[in-house]
């Protein structure tokens, strides 16, 4: 446990975020900080009203600014909005960049010792926005995309196999979207190769509905997005971070010549402990896997030129 942990947006992914740390007993104090007045603390009070149920002593509260939040250990960032009909991708991109920028600002200067944890998208560009302006090292500033990527990807292969979650390992790298890289040849189901379990055209099927997973979630919603899995992968990176776990999770990292690349946020392996994150794993891929990680690389670059800070 840390003493304190503070989720910036109060929306559904920040507010259940919020609910999940609460309840595994991460932090002391959990605080929400939203623009929206009242919001955050109606919600951060009726989670602490439900503490005597669940049984937890976290303390959860809410705030408009953050001066709550000083001396935050981690901030885990969900604010921004969702493209509206008419915005242009550059519009929704540089939107959310400056919001992630106005926080970024107030997380230097209230917490300069957090480890960042983004959620906000487009994620790889947000979290070159938030490094960029705390000036955090790389350590410090990590996105969750891969986690949620990945549990996509191993809830559909043990739907298909009706088999367990928990005897499927796998792991999804690359561009948080469309050129997500689902590492087919480190798949296995109770360490045995998923090829040799699922013919190529269901396992390809699979793939795709994983690189759609958010898409299809708000097709259903309509007016939504997903939370309940994003604010679960978010919470497994701080689990991992609080309790200085040395999981390998698929994460948002600063690539400093790993794979090849530098000066960019793509989801690699990483390494999380309580100093964050503490090492990139470096993994032999197949030919079409460097392809594949290549081509989600510049799906991040282009966008990353677009924002303006």
């Amino acid at each position: 446990m840390v003493n304190k942990i503070t989720v910036v947006g109060a929306g559904n992914v920040g507010a259940t975020t919020a609910q999940r740390i609460a309840e595994k007993e991460l932090a002391r104090h959990v605080i929400m900080v939203d623009v929206a007045e009242g919001i955050p603390q109606g919600k951060g009070l009726d989670q602490w009203e439900s503490a005597p149920i669940e049984g937890f002593d976290s303390r959860v509260s809410g705030a408009n600014d953050y001066g709550p939040t000083a001396g935050s250990d981690i901030v885990v960032i969900t604010a921004g909005i969702a493209r509206k009909p008419g915005m242009s991708r550059d519009d929704l991109l540089n939107t959310n960049a400056g919001i992630v920028k106005s926080v970024s600002e107030q997380v230097k200067a209230t917490s300069p010792n957090a480890i960042i944890i983004v959620v906000s998208n487009p994620l790889d560009v947000m979290c070159h926005v938030a490094k960029s302006v705390t000036g955090f090292p790389r350590q410090r500033v990590i996105g969750m995309a891969g986690v949620l990527d990945t549990a996509r990807f191993r809830s559909f292969i043990a739907e298909a196999l009706d088999v367990s979650v928990r005897d499927i390992q796998a792991m999804v790298l690359g561009g948080h979207g469309d050129t997500m890289v689902p590492l087919i040849s480190y798949t296995t189901v109770s360490g045995i190769p998923i090829t040799q379990l699922m013919d190529k055209a269901t396992l390809d099927a699979i793939v795709q509905r994983a690189r759609d997973g958010g898409a299809e979630i708000v097709k259903y919603l309509k007016t939504g997005s997903a939370y309940y899995a994003p604010s679960s992968g978010a919470v497994q990176m701080v689990e991992a971070i609080v309790m200085d776990q040395k999981r390998i999770l698929p994460c948002a990292a600063w690539l400093e010549g790993e794979y090849g690349m530098s000066g960019l946020y793509l989801g690699v392996p990483c390494k999380l402990g309580r100093n964050g994150l503490e090492k990139i794993i470096e993994v032999t891929l197949t030919a079409d896997e460097k392809a594949a990680l290549a081509k989600s690389a510049e799906a991040v670059r282009d966008p990353m030129k677009a924002v303006k800070l």
